[in-house]
């Protein structure tokens, strides 16, 4: 079966043609873009037709594209993206996978303007864990100005202030204070699907009166896990067993907090606190539960989840370690970055270079020093320790994978900073995976996944921000085996050529180890 649905990506402004992406402001008057719904085991046939007067692109979270790396859409590491006027066609199939995922734009930051929605691909036949509907959330940080005028000043400094234009927090795509109700019939079980469409903001969802029971995340069924409140970080995708009340004598209401530690607190703004109502019968008065203080409150928590489809933890073959928080300085700017350079991309996209310069792809120097490339040999097992020595919480993407979360445990000089010294953690026996983990002030995780996906993958910062300022590593999976086995498709070359872009040889366009043109790398210091 071959599902299409077309998809423009309009301009800026109220008055576009087709499904708008990009959003007018101001946010109370956002409409929430329609998930994509498929059933396991269809092919999805994506068209976009870019109306933008710059190229654009569709990154597909969560989904491991695994024999087709350049349907990834990550901007210029698997694609040069659709240049304006132009159309390409994602083809997405789904026979691997279930669960909720995301649609982001993957050029320019566009997915901070509103090129993001849900993709959400259902059981073909029983799910694991029974319920009667579904419901969805999302959580989205809005601001009325777009992102890259925005990033010309947070650019220059080094510390978080309060911004001046800060973000509304949407749920459901519209003001966080007139989401219509969660409608709930007493004795009914609901699955409620909770996702993360922010750029930078975290978001906490919790409803007094009523326990939650997490059986997915990031697109893996876990088994039911009882918490009393959510806490969901940027691009990160949850579903929740909600078992409404027998009784629908009263209504109740749920608490949503958008926050961010690494901006300065301050009354009502941050944290930014959101009430909706959950209506078991129209008009009924609203029950008053007390309030668990955070304390108090079991929250979710990685090495707590046991994912339903249980593996073995890997033994490590290889291990390398990243380290956040190193500065770099150049033209005038600050950056962040995990390994030696501040990640940005080369010239040429790292996936055509992988397809295009033979035995020298598997020498991480050809890619250019600033994609931050790792090689990575077929089928190893590779483990990645990732720490955070530093003062705000970050949220690591992988894509092109589902890791397991094997520790974490305390990073850095927290006691010398007056920071919590977090105790080490690991799974009891079967480690949950997923494809984002949130990494916390002063704490180091460690992950393993194994590299049986040949392409070019990213693992980037998910706070946007913290990305744009270099936290990004490039992995260069098994390219031997790419050139083997996949086949660059000629559509893809095109679009690049179309925008002056080299479609083949190293991160500069040129043969061998000559990197002539390519920007000079900006190097970290600690």
């Amino acid at each position: 079966m071959c599902l299409k649905q077309g998809i423009k990506a309009p301009g800026n402004g109220a008055g576009n043609q087709g499904l708008d992406l990009i959003r007018p402001p101001p946010a109370v008057f956002m409409k929430p873009v329609k998930p994509i719904h498929v059933t396991q085991g269809d092919v999805l046939a994506l068209n976009v037709h870019n109306e933008l007067d710059e190229p654009t692109s569709l990154h597909f979270q969560g989904l491991l594209q695994n024999g087709t790396s350049y349907m990834d859409g990550s901007g210029m590491v698997t694609e040069c993206g659709i240049p304006p006027g132009d159309s390409f066609t994602y083809v997405i199939d789904t026979k691997d996978q279930v669960g909720t995922y995301s649609i982001q734009g993957h050029i320019n930051f566009q997915y901070a303007d509103g090129l993001r929605g849900l993709f959400i691909i259902h059981e073909k036949h029983k799910p694991a864990a029974e319920y009667d509907e579904e419901l969805i959330m999302t959580f989205e940080d809005w601001t009325a100005d777009e992102f890259m005028p925005r990033m010309e000043v947070f650019k220059t400094i080094k510390t978080y202030m309060l911004p001046q234009n800060y973000p509304n927090g949407l749920i459901n795509g519209i003001d966080g204070n007139k989401t219509e109700a969660i409608k709930l019939t007493p004795g009914k079980r609901y699955r409620l699907r909770l996702a993360s469409l922010s750029m930078t903001f975290w978001f906490t969802f919790r409803i007094p009166g009523h326990k939650l029971h997490i059986i997915e995340a990031d697109g893996v069924d876990t088994e039911p896990y009882e918490v009393d409140s959510m806490d969901i970080g940027p691009t990160q995708r949850y579903s929740v067993l909600l078992t409404a009340l027998d009784t629908d004598e009263f209504n109740y209401v749920y608490d949503v907090s958008m926050y961010a530690n690494f901006i300065i607190k301050a009354p009502v703004i941050n944290p930014h606190n959101y009430q909706g109502l959950v209506e078991y019968r129209e008009g009924a008065p609203i029950k008053n539960v007390p309030h668990l203080s955070e304390e108090e409150m079991v929250w979710p928590d990685d090495t707590k989840l046991v994912p339903v489809s249980k593996q073995s933890l890997l033994s490590a073959d290889m291990s390398l370690k990243f380290k956040e928080g190193g500065h770099g300085t150049g033209y005038g700017i600050t950056y962040f970055g995990m390994g030696n350079a501040s990640y940005e991309p080369a010239l040429v996209p790292a996936l055509f270079s992988a397809f295009s310069m033979g035995d020298l792809a598997l020498d991480s120097r050809i890619y250019g020093p600033q994609v931050e490339a790792h090689v990575l040999p077929h089928l190893k097992v590779v483990e990645l320790d990732l720490h955070n020595p530093s003062m705000r919480d970050h949220l690591f993407i992988l894509h092109g994978h589902s890791f397991q979360i094997v520790e974490f445990g305390p990073s850095g000089n927290a006691t010398a900073e007056n920071k919590p010294v977090w105790p080490v953690r690991r799974p009891s026996k079967w480690p949950m995976r997923r494809d984002t983990v949130v990494v916390r002030t002063y704490e180091y995780v460690k992950i393993r996944f194994r590299a049986d996906n040949p392409g070019v993958w990213l693992l980037s910062e998910g706070v946007l921000t913290h990305f744009y300022k270099g936290v990004g590593i490039t992995f260069i999976e098994a390219p031997d085996m790419l050139q083997q086995r996949q086949a660059l498709p000629e559509e893809l070359k095109q679009m690049c050529l179309k925008q002056g872009i080299k479609a083949s040889g190293n991160g500069a366009g040129n043969e061998g180890y000559d990197l002539t043109g390519l920007p000079p790398a900006i190097y970290l210091d600690e």
